[in-house]
């Protein structure tokens, strides 16, 4: 019994023996050692009293300091003046401040450093829709099988998790985070989010398919097959081609819902380019053939375009679609002024009727033409509509040079800018600040992401 009450005063007069300031332990090289011994765990900021990093950390540490000596947990907070204990300070490679290290065990060598903790938590900052956590405790590493430290990702679809391997970067861990987060294949709906034609991945293959079909579950398992080896590379989206709300992504590519089941493909880098298939049939290695002659640049962008009106000219404004746009636009004996549309927009509609006066006063000048095309049904190679209206301006000559017009959508300024030669209103071709048409796709948040961590805060 005397033996052990002495223990208790030896080791009582060695916890007093380490000074405290605000719940956080002042070590010094004199007493390192025996604080380890004391408090197997401790976190220890090695500092400089004119750090104004260290300064801002103070009051925010000191607090944590509080809350672990309150709750009487086995790890404490500590810190070190480097600039008084430089020899500590050079053992621990200390080359910045504050450097912050967990001192594990009672155990001096390899202490781990704070640092991917903090990059760990700036990534967190960086991402809305990711619950981040950061866990210690070993019944969690034994139960979801984590033998050392690291980051896992863990979601609701696919394989359940991806782990993290590699150098532990705020670039790294967002990289990882991007090509793991969204499932093999998502569909589209307005909830599942922006992240479809928002995030890094700028090349979509859409399977529309109506989920009553009797196939659906085939065709999905078929299109979900696929997509396994190109994971990162392409976004595998199914769209219900029943829905009401997703009839204006069907015209966009030129589908109709009888011609339902399809695949498409789309690239959204600066310009919008649509792929179709050769084979209509849905299968992995249809799909997969496809993809592959997709990411080798074999493929040619699939245009569409109406049949040729049989009275396209026989109005003043002419009609264009994508079969007779190249030999009207690009005649070198004509100047041509064309209005790119959608039937559905409304600053469309409040142009027709001046577009119309506008392709009467020039209907008897040979060398001029007024067209329109619905660019909702048409594509063409040579120019990329972005917006609508879209006016651009094809002048005579050989060089098929294209005139963007950014002036007043008035009849006279209109007129102005057809009799200077596309001179008065014209800008180069590529200025266009009008409603976008692209479709916005919305964010997919089924995930979330955990740091494995021995460090216990």
């Amino acid at each position: 019994m005397l033996k052990l009450l002495i223990v208790c005063a030896l080791a009582a007069i060695s916890a007093a023996d380490i000074p405290e300031e605000e719940d956080v332990l002042v070590l010094k090289k004199s007493n390192f050692e025996e604080a380890l011994k004391t408090y197997p765990n401790i976190l220890v900021e090695f500092y400089a009293p004119w750090c104004g990093h260290c300064k801002a950390l103070a009051p925010e540490y000191a607090k944590a300091a509080g809350m672990l000596k309150a709750e009487s947990t086995d790890i404490r907070l500590a810190k070190v003046d480097a600039t008084e204990e430089s020899e500590l300070a050079q053992e621990f490679g200390v080359r910045g401040y504050p450097t912050i290290k967990f001192f594990k065990g009672g155990e001096k060598e390899n202490p781990k450093e704070y640092s991917d903790a903090k990059v760990f938590i700036k990534t967190a900052e960086a991402v809305d829709d990711i619950p981040f956590g950061i866990v210690s405790n070993d019944a969690v590493f034994s139960k979801f099988e984590v033998a050392k430290d690291g980051v896992v990702l863990f979601k609701k679809f696919d394989e359940g998790r991806n782990t993290f391997d590699g150098e532990i970067s705020k670039e790294n861990l967002l990289n990882f985070i991007k090509a793991n987060q969204l499932p093999l294949v998502i569909e589209f709906t307005e909830q599942t989010a922006p992240k479809i034609f928002g995030g890094e991945i700028k090349s979509h293959i859409l399977m529309f398919v109506p989920k009553t079909a009797t196939d659906f579950q085939e065709k999905m398992d078929q299109f979900k097959k696929a997509s396994e080896g190109f994971k990162g590379k392409i976004l595998f989206i199914f769209i219900d081609s029943d829905v009401a709300d997703n009839q204006r992504i069907l015209e966009f590519f030129g589908l109709k819902k009888e011609e339902c089941p399809a695949i498409r493909l789309i690239t959204l880098e600066e310009e919008m380019t649509k792929y179709k298939p050769e084979n209509s049939e849905i299968t992995a290695e249809n799909i997969i053939t496809f993809c592959t002659d997709f990411t080798e640049g074999k493929l040619k962008p699939h245009l569409m375009s109406q049949d040729i009106p049989e009275d396209w000219d026989k109005n003043p404004v002419k009609v264009l679609v994508g079969k007779n746009f190249e030999e009207v636009a690009f005649d070198p004996a004509k100047n041509v002024f064309v209005e790119f549309y959608a039937p559905w927009c409304g600053h469309c509609k409040q142009l027709a009727p001046i577009w119309d006066q506008l392709g009467e006063k020039f209907k008897d000048k040979a060398n001029i033409v007024v067209a329109k095309m619905d660019s909702t049904v048409n594509e063409i190679e040579a120019v990329k509509v972005h917006s609508f209206p879209t006016l651009k301006f094809f002048p005579a000559g050989d060089d098929r040079k294209v005139i963007d017009y950014n002036g007043e959508r008035t009849l006279d300024g209109f007129t102005k800018f057809l009799e200077s030669g596309g001179k008065e209103g014209g800008a180069p071709a590529g200025d266009e600040d009008e409603e976008s048409v692209c479709i916005i796709w919305l964010q997919f948040n089924f995930s979330s992401i955990v740091w494995f961590n021995s460090l216990n805060f």
